[in-house]
């Protein structure tokens, strides 16, 4: 340690043997004196010595090779009698004081204490360095990767003291310094879980180190035996010149010349072995030749591209952050992935970004059954690569705040469970012990059909009859003397832990875990929080979800949780903002969305039933309305649940509850353009389930009407005629002429294909051809529907009832014919008028003679039951006398 250091990382002699004062009362932060704070030399000299300690800790826990040198002999230097000591606790406090937001960090993290002595250096005030606020948001983020789950409870303080980093260090001078800056605050919210803020600044870091990418089509092969050259998925990425770079020079030179300048020693990339695949696409044409189009990039040929420098390889890394992700709608599929992870490989410049892309291709290659093997021991070798010294720290460190590269930990456990998906569970069984990951230890026993021996391990550790060890190693530097304690954030996940395995105690060991931890645990308070609520004890559920909510609010699922229970107390105004704060940390969440526009509808009814003093009147009744919609509930509150619907069926499109929502609230808000493609989306999920069930009726109606009652005000004229053209300030899709061609193809595409027996249908229909002056075929659909409800139905010779609405039905059918026959007739007169063949296929039997034959038919089926019904029956003889003359 150099000499100028010491006095800053040294302890007192009076060393304490209390483990809190171990780090925070004797660790003497020389330079923190109003004095100090005038001398630059003395602030460099403090930062160094942060990033020195962070970097060492970055080196033992994800880089490697290890370290020759551990905590206690940097701060006990000068007081070796005390360094047995403190060695014992230095750990177990660092590890505590790492713990954020309710999460505790990981206990078998080496040298946790380089960490904490990094963060209390860069809290402390700077008035020279203002660099020190960069450090600050490095710290930040390997933190949260140490924790159970994100905390992100400082990210968005140190937002605007970044940015202010731009003006004070003047980075819009350096393109690649702004660049990084960018790229490293996307790191951290792709950490955190902020993935859209994420994404937004990766693509503007490309954009400030002046990285152009395309992800377009080239032709080429994938496979040994392709004999046709298919389209093949291809980032096309280009540097910017720089001075002391060589990937300009390197793209000008051959192959060979490119081969030389790529560094040695790097990660080795396993050969995949399969007999069909090839190691990588070969391309055979240009993208022009592929795609037929030209763009800035379209002059590289993509099997031959020019070397990335490494900080553009990273951003193009960033893209590919969410590779957990299944479903297409978050982020990047992974066939859009792997061009990406594919073009950083094919030019190797640093040891820690290939690393990151070589694990992305592993995880990319997972799931496919001719990669598998390669991706297993792809990882396998990144593991045990770690600890080699075949690069040098420097090229190690160089980028690693710039890529999310998981911890030695991390990947081993990525590894456990990769064989615990494939059924080798007790390889997975010996990772987990041997990183003491318990949560999981237990996960592998259940899979074992052994949930008794999970139950046993966790008690053995909370009653001490098993030694982590952290704890065995602090025991014996101790000389037996003392032993150290679980701390409490560890024991109260072990309590929760408990809890999950045994249900009939579950509450009881939720509590203890929620009083060990001096009501910080935000796993006890979800835990507790989600007991409460499968028990339908809403209001102690809302208690303790918010609580958690509280302690880490970057968990979705605690805040969608705790909304729901505000939903059963009726607190919708709290429930608002609770949804509101979910669709805040994902946007994607499509249940939220739908939730938080029933919320939006329910405060309306709710505003409707507050007397005058503003207190709600328990007497007032509430008819409840299952459809969600209501006349009292007022517009504004409709029209901000339809936005809410509106954007999460974008991540929800199958999702057909939330389209019947979605049909409801647009036409009560009028737009009905919506409200049709919504109830065609709602027959198209539901139809060949429920059948007819599943078409609203009145919705259908009201789609009808938006095009048939439509005046001139509207900008159509009734009647189909006088529509106001676009251009002519008028325009409205919602109604008349505008509407007509999407109910047309509601009808012609979703409804009459699946639906040939529904009266409703047909009678809407027919009243929407009446509107086109469609004559013959509205006349058609009128007696189609007097087919479908008169005609097959058995109940009309049985039913007295049924009988006297046939007779109504019958009467207004022939007022129709009445009304639409004598068009009909003319029109078939002239068929080109109505399309030709329509005209043509048409009978040209009169009117008179299709509904004489239609009352005659009907009177013969029910003469028998009900021909004494004198009233009835006159009006049939007088209806079949009025069409013979």
């Amino acid at each position: 340690m150099h000499e100028l250091a010491k006095p800053l990382l040294s302890m007192s002699n009076e060393t304490s043997t209390d483990e809190e004062g171990v780090l925070e009362g004797n660790l003497r932060l020389q330079y923190t004196s109003p004095d100090s704070l005038d001398d630059p030399r003395k602030e460099l000299l403090r930062l160094a010595v942060g990033v020195a300690s962070l970097h060492a800790f970055v080196q033992s826990n994800w880089t490697g090779p290890d370290l020759d040198i551990d905590p206690s002999s940097v701060l006990l230097h000068h007081n070796k009698s005390a360094k047995s000591l403190a060695a014992s606790s230095l750990h177990s406090v660092a590890t505590a004081r790492l713990a954020l937001g309710g999460e505790p960090a990981y206990h078998l993290t080496k040298y946790p204490t380089f960490l904490t002595i990094a963060i209390d250096i860069f809290n402390l005030p700077y008035q020279h360095c203002f660099s020190s606020e960069w450090w600050k948001l490095r710290a930040n983020s390997v933190q949260q990767q140490i924790l159970d789950e994100p905390a992100g409870l400082e990210v968005d303080s140190l937002g605007p003291a970044v940015e202010g980093l731009r003006d004070s260090l003047g980075l819009n001078d350096f393109p690649d310094l702004n660049g990084r800056l960018t790229l490293e605050q996307g790191t951290l919210n792709h950490i955190v879980t902020n993935d859209k803020t994420a994404a937004e600044l990766f693509v503007r870091a490309a954009k400030e180190t002046g990285l152009q990418y395309e992800l377009t089509g080239a032709l080429g092969k994938r496979t040994k035996f392709q004999v046709t050259d298919l389209s093949q998925l291809v980032v096309l990425a280009q540097s910017r010149p720089r001075e002391d770079d060589q990937s300009e020079n390197a793209a000008k030179a051959d192959v060979p010349e490119q081969a030389k300048q790529e560094p040695q020693n790097l990660p080795e990339s396993i050969t995949n072995k399969d007999d069909t695949l090839l190691e990588q696409t070969e391309f055979t044409s240009t993208v022009n030749q592929a795609t037929g189009h030209s763009s800035p990039l379209s002059h590289i040929d993509p099997a031959n591209q020019p070397a990335l420098h490494p900080l553009d390889q990273c951003i193009l890394l960033g893209l590919c952050l969410n590779v957990k992700n299944t479903s297409p709608s978050h982020g990047l599929t992974k066939e859009q992935m792997a061009p990406y992870v594919a073009r950083v490989i094919s030019h190797p410049r640093n040891w820690t970004v290939h690393t990151m892309a070589l694990l992305l291709r592993s995880r990319l290659e997972a799931d496919r059954t001719r990669t598998v093997e390669r991706s297993t021991l792809q990882l396998q070798a990144l593991i045990d690569q770690m600890p080699t010294a075949d690069s040098t720290v420097k090229e190690r460190l160089l980028y690693f705040h710039d890529i999310v590269l998981p911890s030695k930990w991390e990947m081993e456990k990525e590894l456990a469970m990769r064989f615990l998906s494939i059924g080798v569970v007790k390889s997975a069984l010996e990772i987990f012990e041997r990183l003491e990951m318990w949560e999981q230890v237990v996960l592998c026993w259940q899979a074992m059909e052994r949930r008794d021996k999970g139950v046993a391990i966790v008690k053995e550790l909370l009653e001490g009859a098993r030694t982590e060890a952290d704890l065995v190693v602090s025991r014996a530097k101790a000389g037996g003397q003392i032993r150290p304690a679980l701390d409490a954030a560890r024991t109260a996940k072990l309590w929760c832990l408990l809890g999950d395995l045994e249900p009939g105690n579950a509450e009881e060991h939720y509590k203890k875990a929620w009083e060990i931890s001096n009501h910080t645990s935000g796993r006890a308070a979800r835990s507790l929080g989600g007991y409460h609520f499968t028990r339908d004890n809403f209001s102690e559920a809302a208690d303790y979800l918010q609580k958690a909510a509280a302690i880490n609010p970057l968990l979705s699922r605690t805040w969608f949780t705790l909304g729901c229970a505000l939903i059963r107390l009726d607190k919708w105004e709290e429930a608002r903002d609770v949804f509101s704060r979910c669709v805040t940390i994902d946007d994607e969440d499509g249940e939220s969305w739908n939730n938080l526009a029933s919320v939006y509808l329910r405060m309306g009814i709710a505003e409707t039933r507050k007397t005058d003093n503003g207190e709600v009147d328990d007497d007032a009744t509430l008819v409840e309305d299952t459809t969600l919609t209501s006349r009292r509930i007022p517009f504004a509150n409709k029209l901000l649940a339809f936005r809410a619907l509106k954007q999460g069926l974008r991540h929800s499109h199958d999702n057909w509850r939330m389209w019947s929502n979605y049909m409801l609230v647009s036409a009560d808000v009028g737009e009905m353009a919506e409200a049709c493609r919504a109830l065609t989306r709602v027959v198209e999920e539901r139809a060949a389930k429920d059948g007819e069930a599943c078409v609203d009726f009145d919705v259908l109606d009201r789609l009808v009407d938006a095009v048939t009652r439509a005046d001139d005000e509207d900008g159509t004229a009734s009647g189909g005629q006088g529509a106001r053209q676009p251009g002519d300030g008028q325009y409205n899709p919602n109604t008349g002429k505008r509407l007509a061609p999407r109910i047309s193809d509601l009808f012609s595409r979703t409804l009459l294909p699946r639906f040939s027996s529904s009266p409703r249908i047909f009678r809407a229909y027919a009243r929407f051809l009446v509107w086109q002056s469609a004559w013959g075929a509205a006349l058609d659909a009128y007696i189609n529907a007097y087919r479908a409800s008169v005609m097959s139905d058995e109940r009309v010779a049985t039913d007295l009832d049924r009988f006297k609405t046939a007779v109504v039905e019958i009467e207004e059918l022939v007022d129709v014919m009445r009304n639409l026959g004598p068009r009909a007739a003319e029109e078939d007169q002239n068929p080109v008028a109505t399309g030709g063949e329509e005209g043509r296929r048409r009978k040209t039997t009169s009117w008179q003679f299709q509904a004489r034959g239609l009352v005659r038919t009907f009177m013969g089926r029910t003469r028998e039951a009900f021909g004494d019904q004198e009233t009835e029956w006159q009006k049939l003889e007088q209806l079949l006398e009025e069409l013979r003359s």
